[in-house]
Order: C-alpha cells, then sequence, then structure tokens
C-alpha cells in the first residue's frame, strides 16, 4: 500500500495540474488573462498539495528517476482522458506513439526495481 499511495497522489495532483494549464482553455476562454492566470494558479495550489506528498513519500519507495519518468507517464494518460472527455478532442496517433515512447521509458527505469 505504500508504495501505491505516491501513485494516487500523482494521479490526483495530475488531475489538477492538468485542469490549471488546460482548463482556462475552455472555461475562461473570454475572461481577462490575468484572470485566468489568477483562476489557475489557485487550482494549482492543490496540485502542489499533493505533489510534494506523493514525492516524498514515493522517494523512500522509488529513485528520483523513477519518481520522474512515473509522473511524466500518469500526466500522459491524464491528459489523453482530459483532452478526450474534457476538451472533447481526438486522440491523434501520433499523442499515442508519444505515449507509448514515455511507457518504453518506463520499463527502461523500473527494469531493476530497487529503492533509493
Amino acid at each position: 500500500m505504500t508504495r501505491l499511495l505516491p501513485i494516487l497522489l500523482l494521479i490526483g495532483s495530475n488531475i489538477f495540474m492538468t485542469y490549471a494549464w488546460y482548463g482556462h482553455l475552455k472555461d475562461l476562454r473570454s475572461s481577462p488573462l490575468l484572470l485566468a492566470v489568477i483562476a489557475s494558479w489557485s487550482v494549482a495550489f492543490f496540485e502542489y498539495c499533493l505533489q510534494v506528498p506523493a514525492n516524498r513519500i514515493g522517494s523512500g519507495h522509488f529513485s528520483l528517476q523513477q519518481l520522474k519518468v512515473m509522473q511524466e507517464i500518469i500526466t500522459m494518460a491524464v491528459f489523453a482522458a482530459f483532452c478526450f472527455f474534457y476538451m472533447k478532442q481526438k486522440i491523434t496517433w501520433d499523442f499515442l506513439w508519444a505515449s507509448l515512447c514515455l511507457v518504453a521509458a518506463g520499463f527502461f527505469v523500473f527494469r531493476q526495481m530497487s529503492a533509493p
């Protein structure tokens, strides 16, 4: 369970991060830029509330490189869902190929699983 907790926290933080970075393109499109920036920063606060503990807890189980690659794989998965379900955009083959490259990175960084 302790190895799973950082992964769950990273998933949660990435949901906030993705919305903070891209949600304003849909929800605040006609709002002033400053309002979009402030709204995004407000959402990003909750991202950090999950990201920092995820990395602190995760560093006891994973190397720094493993945490980073794991974060990027989660980011792509969350972004794909956000893009398709929330933004109503198609997922392209090129995006899927790029995501597969990250999965390959995960293979290499985790193939000799050892704690830091």
